[in-house]
């Protein structure tokens, strides 16, 4: 499944991130609250140390949390903001994983490495502008506007605003 750079206000979307960060770390601390004082009073000592049995409780808790997270949480809207920000994160990442590749297939002009790595470039300019991270975006400016403007003279189009994953397995089968 394709994944498609969004334009999103940096302001908004940290602060709905926040949100959905507080909801979810409440809804852990209530699951830790519950699963610690359930094991204490079910099994443990009145008298004893009950430290493991705590353990257990938030080990349980984050696992609840988990699965709260990614079966029901995930598709509320109140969430579309963080998600948006892990698939975001999580692409870049596989172009990571790959961009030995991806920068040899640019060195010798290879309009699909030449694709992967401006998306990676524009992905990687909006994850700085939504975490508010400008720094780490202008020691990239050079290298980006230097891929930009060889694509360009290359006629190739430098919207790429949209990620098929299918592309990283293209590129590893040439290897």
């Amino acid at each position: 499944m394709a994944f498609i750079i969004k334009p999103l206000d940096p302001q908004l979307y940290r602060q709905q991130t926040r949100r959905s960060t507080l909801l979810v770390a409440g809804c852990f601390v209530l699951l830790t609250l519950l699963c610690s004082t359930l094991a204490v009073q079910l099994m443990g000592q009145p008298d004893g140390d009950n430290f493991r049995l705590n353990v257990a409780g938030v080990v349980v808790a984050l696992g609840l949390t988990i699965l709260l997270v990614r079966g029901v949480f995930w598709s509320q809207p109140w969430m579309a903001a963080a998600v948006y920000g892990w698939q975001l994160k999580r692409t870049l990442m596989r172009i990571t994983n790959v961009m030995h590749k991806v920068k040899d297939g640019v060195k010798v002009e290879d309009p699909l490495s030449m694709k992967i790595l401006r998306f990676y470039h524009l992905g990687v300019s909006q994850m700085h502008q939504l975490d508010g991270n400008s720094s780490e975006q202008v020691q990239m400016l050079a290298e980006i506007d230097q891929h930009q403007q060889k694509m360009q003279a290359l006629g190739l189009a430098v919207e790429q605003s949209s990620f098929d994953p299918e592309w990283i397995k293209q590129l590893e089968l040439r290897a």
